[in-house]
């Protein structure tokens, strides 16, 4: 390859024109002039008239600037024919492709793959240009406003629920500085924010994230703003639903007695002769009555126990010594628990909270293999730098996992249904996890307790 030719495909563009047109004609008439020599010095050498030497020369130089023609355009035209459609590549135009190209030959294979290549970077922009597409119909109906900060501040992008919170279409805040914008913007800025904001058309609690990527080379910044106020309030709203409808239930299986036994008492006291056992029926009653007061006391008090759960206390101890305090109070009364060897590990936690916890999933996997006559084993060890204890039970399994942690909700005869509730407030008291599930390799379930261990 000339150096020249090097240089300019080397560094991107051209430091030197290269008169490819010149060489190649330079090189074509250096090969046809051999010819025109040997044919002037045949003519001059022969006896021959001075028009049969000109004739002669008028047809050989004639016939040698037609071939020189024809292979000028033999050689260029395919070229320029190439040169246009990269130029179309260039300019997005890939309507224009080789036809009756000879895979065979050097330059229709040079053709071929330039129509395979216009056919690639077509396909590659059909693909470019739907995923935009999708990415803009995605942009549009997300409930995440979504703005872009050029490198030189100014805001370079935004959706429509970006421009919901600004009160302000897209084209007349895009390119303003961000110090002309709300001061969320400016905040999330300098760094992840969460709290209560303010926009000219919205105001409440906000979820921020804050993230970078590159256009053209360049980087921006990429923020996003999700409304929490609105997931909290129907959070909330739904918790009151479900509150409402477990006390409202809860208050008609005992007000419902007490309604009918009381009118049947009042009735009682009202006739002119009371029957003879009438002391008997007033003390079936009352003993109604007084029994459906304990459950409704019980029921408050077990909800007060959800709501006052106090903060742990946490203190460094090993996490085996109380499990054995659990597995001994249980084997005494059931005989069904043991252990799995398990390695020494310390925990921070409050020893009491942990104990209660794991009181009442061992109580319920007892209980569930009591039914089958299996038996419940516990163990643990580190998992991602985690506690990991099970509790796993050869029960029947779960038959509507959806529903164990809800509160008051209980499958077994008198559960207050509060135990496993209970349980998953004080994992995630103190930083951690509850779960439970069916087990996998055979029948029953396996209660998982994911607790952060201390730090080293």
């Amino acid at each position: 390859m000339p150096r020249n030719l090097q240089n300019g495909i080397s560094s991107g563009l051209p430091k030197r024109v290269v008169h490819h047109r010149r060489i190649v004609l330079r090189l074509a008439l250096m090969s046809g002039l051999p010819g025109l020599l040997a044919t002037c010095l045949f003519l001059w050498l022969g006896d021959y008239a001075t028009k049969t030497i000109v004739t002669t020369l008028i047809l050989v130089l004639g016939a040698w600037g037609l071939l020189l023609l024809s292979l000028m355009e033999a050689i260029f035209r395919p070229m320029q024919a190439a040169s246009n459609m990269l130029s179309a590549l260039r300019e997005g135009d890939f309507s224009l492709k080789p036809r009756d190209v000879d895979e065979e030959d050097p330059l229709g294979q040079i053709m071929w793959e330039i129509g395979m290549l216009t056919n690639t970077l077509n396909e590659q922009r059909m693909g470019a240009v739907e995923a935009t597409l999708l990415l803009q119909q995605v942009m549009e109906e997300i409930d995440v406003a979504v703005f872009t900060i050029n490198p030189r501040g100014e805001l370079g992008l935004v959706n429509k629920t970006g421009e919901e919170l600004l009160e302000a279409p897209a084209d007349e805040v895009i390119g303003k500085p961000i110090d002309e914008l709300p001061d969320a913007l400016r905040l999330a800025m300098e760094d992840d924010q969460r709290g209560d904001l303010v926009f000219p058309g919205r105001e409440g609690r906000w979820g921020m994230k804050r993230g970078t990527f590159r256009e053209r080379g360049e980087p921006h910044t990429l923020l996003l703003f999700t409304d929490l106020s609105r997931r909290l309030r129907e959070e909330e709203r739904q918790a009151w639903k479900r509150l409402i409808r477990v006390i409202g239930h809860e208050i008609n299986n005992s007000l419902a007695p007490i309604k009918s036994i009381a009118g049947s008492m009042m009735s009682l006291v009202k006739q002119d002769s009371l029957p003879d056992d009438w002391r008997e029926d007033m003390q079936d009653g009352l003993d109604v009555v007084s029994s459906r007061v304990d459950a409704l006391s019980r029921f408050v008090e077990d909800y007060a126990r959800i709501a006052r759960l106090p903060p742990p206390k946490k203190e460094t101890f090993h996490i085996a010594s109380v499990v054995e305090r659990v597995v001994a109070l249980s084997e005494k009364k059931y005989g069904n628990i043991h252990t799995i060897s398990s390695p020494e590990i310390e925990i921070e936690a409050d020893p009491d909270q942990l104990e209660q916890l794991l009181i009442n999933i061992s109580k319920n996997g007892v209980e569930a293999s009591q039914v089958t006559g299996g038996i419940v084993e516990i163990g643990w060890d580190i998992q991602d730098n985690k506690l990991r204890l099970f509790v796993q039970d050869e029960g029947q399994g779960i038959a509507n996992p959806s529903n164990i942690f809800v509160p008051f909700f209980s499958t077994k005869p008198g559960g207050s249904g509060i135990g496993l509730t209970l349980s998953r407030q004080i994992a995630e008291a103190h930083g951690g996890a509850l779960r439970l599930e069916n087990r996998k390799d055979q029948r029953g379930a396996v209660a998982t307790l994911l607790l952060p261990l201390p730090e080293v």
